[in-house]
């Protein structure tokens, strides 16, 4: 049982020679435990996470449409679907209703038309932009403190920061404490997706490099079709969070798998350090990518932060018994 065995100290200490020389390159991948450790008042002495997980959403999800005399009967028959007993989170409910929009045409399957499964939907980002987009408080939060390092030393690569996370937290951070950045959009008013600029990648390296793996709050994806950054979307407009409904629609995947692009890129080549911090390693189709290539490049190396115990997180020890050069 050696082999599951960390000296805490010996793992700071390598984590630390990791991210000192000014000519590493550097990546941090920030899952959803890290809204998670950002805790606000919630009264009575109190504190609650700043953004819930995916379960504390999840129900805020189908509490809010369970009070909706227009939608509750429709969520009602899209959850009956996965059958009794089950307890699916958003995500898997909103690939289930996105896989039946592709297939519903003008009929309806179980009481579903195509206009109500749209009108979920839509909803069901409504709300999940509503709890997610949330101001980061005006004080050090680990956000703020992971800004300030990444613009305290000149370096050679630019830091890149990886996140499946649909809310704005990480650009908050870097905008008060004044770090440029690049995130793919170029523009101010409707920014747009620029693949060439993500491909050429020259930018300063004082510019840091930011990618929403699972789209953002402010992602819009027009009646044009067209992909665009802006703080609000019109009536015709779809938000692009969670991509699971793009694997049927080649014209829709661009954004999201560029991004996914970005970090196989990056551990595919050279020596690299990834970090991640919040991420529970219950994401396939990301530990795929990871273990792919932390596999393919002996001389990247991959740090879990995982908060609480290890046992807490089979997967993750799993996928470090497999892959040397990944410790939890």
């Amino acid at each position: 049982m050696s082999g599951f065995s960390h000296c805490p100290y010996r793992q700071s200490s390598l984590l630390q020679q990791a991210l000192a020389p000014n000519k590493m390159r550097i990546a941090f991948l920030l899952g959803a435990g890290c809204p998670m450790s950002v805790r606000i008042d919630a009264g009575d002495g109190n504190t609650s996470p700043l953004i819930p997980d995916i379960a504390g959403l999840t129900t805020l999800v189908s509490t809010t449409l369970a009070s909706d005399a227009g939608l509750s009967a429709d969520y009602a028959s899209l959850l009956a679907r996965f059958g009794v007993g089950a307890a699916p989170n958003i995500e898997e409910i909103l690939s289930h209703l996105r896989a039946l929009l592709d297939v519903v045409r003008d009929g309806d399957i179980n009481g579903l038309t195509q206009p109500k499964l749209q009108a979920l939907d839509k909803r069901i980002c409504q709300i999940t932009a509503g709890v997610v987009g949330v101001p980061l408080p005006n004080w050090e939060t680990p956000y703020h403190n992971l800004a300030a390092w990444m613009s305290g030393i000149a370096r050679a690569h630019s830091v890149e920061v990886f996140t499946p996370n649909y809310d704005l937290l990480m650009e908050q951070a870097l905008e008060s404490h004044k770090v440029p950045y690049f995130d793919g959009f170029v523009g101010a008013r409707e920014a747009f997706f620029d693949l060439p600029s993500m491909e050429s990648d020259s930018l300063p390296s004082r510019w840091a490099r930011l990618w929403k793996l699972h789209g953002s709050i402010n992602w819009w994806r027009t009646s044009d079709h067209d992909v665009v950054r802006k703080s609000q979307g019109d009536d015709e407009d779809r938000q692009m969070i969670y991509p699971s409904h793009l694997k049927y629609d080649q014209s829709r995947r661009l954004p999201y798998l560029a991004m996914l692009d970005r970090l196989r890129d990056f551990l595919g080549r050279g020596q690299a350090i990834v970090v991640c911090c919040g991420y529970s390693f219950a994401d396939q189709h990301l530990n795929e990518v990871i273990m792919n290539g932390l596999r393919s490049n002996p001389t990247a190396m991959c740090f879990g932060l995982l908060y609480g115990e290890r046992a807490h997180y089979q997967e993750a020890i799993r996928c470090a018994t497999r892959q040397p050069n990944l410790s939890v």
